[in-house]
């Protein structure tokens, strides 16, 4: 098999690329490495989207020459499985906050804070638990932000379906290439 870009790119180079794959309603999906889109191209479960006067690659087999572009579009309908949000419980919430302390940034000695403490009638909630190392946990203690002068790196939110997050970032990243 042999690759070619119309940038210039070797092989190798080509194959590391990946192929942004939208939903039939044009929802980007996920992406998917080159050889995947391939597939998916080939078997006419997706077919091409040209957003991209200049992207894309040519691929060529022995038997077949074919263009795989930046972005692909499903054909094919799939059953969407429910996604309920996670329950709030000490995993989920390193996870969303990536195992770092929403004060300070630490991430070592990590517990859970509630933002409004329990006591002052908060709730065990997406939007009220945040991850905290035990010195800012402390030093907060049972008081509110604006009692103790601390802030938070950023807002606690729930989390978000993934094809909505992939989404998000990438017409994020379109706007940005836009400007």
């Amino acid at each position: 098999m042999t690759i070619s870009s119309r940038r210039g790119a070797n092989a190798m180079q080509v194959l590391e690329q990946s192929v942004v794959v939208f939903s039939q309603n044009y929802l980007p999906l996920c992406c998917v490495n080159i050889k995947r889109a391939i597939v998916l191209l080939v078997t006419n479960k997706a077919e091409p989207l040209d957003f991209a006067a200049d992207g894309g690659w040519r691929v060529h087999s022995p038997s077949l020459v074919i263009e795989v572009p930046k972005h692909i579009r499903l054909k094919i309908g799939s059953s969407e499985r429910t996604w309920k949000v996670p329950p709030v419980n000490r995993r989920e919430v390193l996870r969303r906050d990536h195992h770092t302390c929403q004060y300070c940034g630490s991430g070592k000695r990590l517990t859970l804070d509630h933002v409004i403490p329990r006591s002052k009638g908060g709730l065990h909630t997406w939007d009220n638990v945040v991850t905290a190392c035990e010195r800012c946990n402390s030093r907060k203690g049972d008081r509110s932000l604006s009692e103790v002068g601390m802030q938070l790196r950023k807002l606690p939110k729930a989390p978000i379906h993934p094809a909505i997050a992939f989404a998000e970032q990438f017409w994020t990243n379109v706007q940005a290439n836009l400007e």
